[in-house]
């Protein structure tokens, strides 16, 4: 008797193992289970790249790590020669320490957009200042923040100017630059990646940073153009940001060293 019921303990503890093992090796591939007991698959991706439920949506990689293939300089026929490179798969803006004169000049993907949302990674140098523009107009002459609104990028942690202007924080990375505060204020550091949100729908807009709601605005509404007249950019356009139902993505080049990827949109 003894012997037999020290047999079924040991069968026992090598079932036991066995399903350890098995449960281990479920984890490592990548599977794990719902709250049903199903078994669930995640796509895993390196940078880049669109996973099959994106494709399934309608989004578009703008940006394929290698080449600028869709890409131009603002008021350009082609990519600009100098100030931005391709680097480890990212879109580099160089520094330069010029400040908005830059090296290069703004970059846009070259398609008017309307309805749209937008998705990117970032990552800015130390004292680094750059931008995401939407809603775009090339204008003769005129630098493209004469027509478009700018999510900003800053390094939140750094002696940059901006840091210190503007009005509870509207010019930091995340604002809707010298407009309006973005909370929370939840940027990283110099060097680390940020994911940036731009959702556009119909004159609604909403900022994402790094997972979270940030804001919500509405374009062309009364409340919209009281904040616009109590801003500095009617003094340069006075149709800024009032008139254009759809426009251009830019990337700005503000002189210091930004890498971009992750470039995804969906058109709404």
């Amino acid at each position: 008797m003894k012997i037999f019921r020290s047999l079924l303990l040991f069968l026992s503890m090598v079932v036991v193992s066995s399903m350890v093992l098995l449960n281990c090796k479920s984890k490592s591939s990548g599977e794990s289970s719902d709250k049903t007991g199903a078994k669930t698959t995640t796509e895993t991706i390196g940078p880049n790249q669109l996973t099959q439920a994106e494709i399934d949506e309608g989004w578009m990689l703008l940006f394929d790590g290698e080449t600028t293939k869709g890409w131009r300089g603002y008021g350009l026929d082609a990519f600009p020669d100098s100030g931005w490179t391709i680097e480890d798969g990212t879109l580099k803006c160089l520094h330069s320490g010029t400040g908005e004169a830059g090296a290069g000049g703004d970059v846009l993907y070259d398609k008017m957009v309307k309805n749209f949302h937008l998705k990117l990674d970032w990552m800015i140098e130390e004292g680094g200042n750059s931008g995401i523009f939407f809603l775009g107009q090339e204008l003769e002459g005129k630098k493209i923040w004469y027509t478009a609104p700018e999510y900003q990028i800053l390094d939140n942690f750094s002696t940059h100017i901006d840091n210190t202007l503007g009005v509870d924080g509207n010019r930091r990375a995340g604002s809707l630059y010298d407009l309006i505060p973005p909370v929370p204020q939840n940027a990283k550091g110099a060097m680390e990646w940020n994911s940036s949100e731009i959702i556009v729908y119909e004159g609604t807009v909403v900022f994402k940073m790094n997972g979270e709601n940030t804001m919500e605005f509405h374009l062309w509404t009364d409340e919209w153009n009281e904040i616009i007249a109590n801003s500095k950019f009617p003094d340069f356009n006075p149709d800024f940001a009032k008139v254009y139902k759809e426009g251009l993505i830019c990337l700005q080049d503000h002189g210091h060293a930004t890498w971009f990827r992750n470039i995804k949109l969906r058109e709404l």
